[in-house]
């Protein structure tokens, strides 16, 4: 569980920073724009994109791919890591003792 929080801080903190960097960006001009977790993967590491493409399209299921996972990545890159952030720290979460008393 310990793990599950840490990775969920982390997770956290990489949308925060991926927000902020959207605000900054946005200050400048007149319209909030946002970067796509696609554009950004294309931007970081376009193989890797293609090689991720290829292995759903040909391992799980073509139609995973293009309707599922394009429209995942086009969330913004601060909402889908703080998504899985926040499941990350439910999942992770202390879980409380209740005490039950019956007369």
């Amino acid at each position: 569980m310990a793990l599950f929080r840490f990775v969920a801080w982390v997770l956290l903190l990489v949308a925060m920073i991926a927000l902020v960097s959207d605000l900054t960006r946005s200050a400048n001009g007149p319209v909030f724009s946002v970067t796509s977790t696609l554009g950004y993967w294309k931007s970081v590491s376009p193989q890797s994109l293609a090689a991720a493409a290829t292995i759903i399209q040909r391992g799980v299921h073509p139609l995973l791919w293009d309707p599922v996972c394009v429209r995942l990545l086009g969330l913004p890159i601060w909402l889908l890591i703080g998504g899985f952030g926040m499941t990350m720290a439910v999942l992770g979460r202390k879980k409380r003792r209740v005490n039950i008393y019956a007369n």
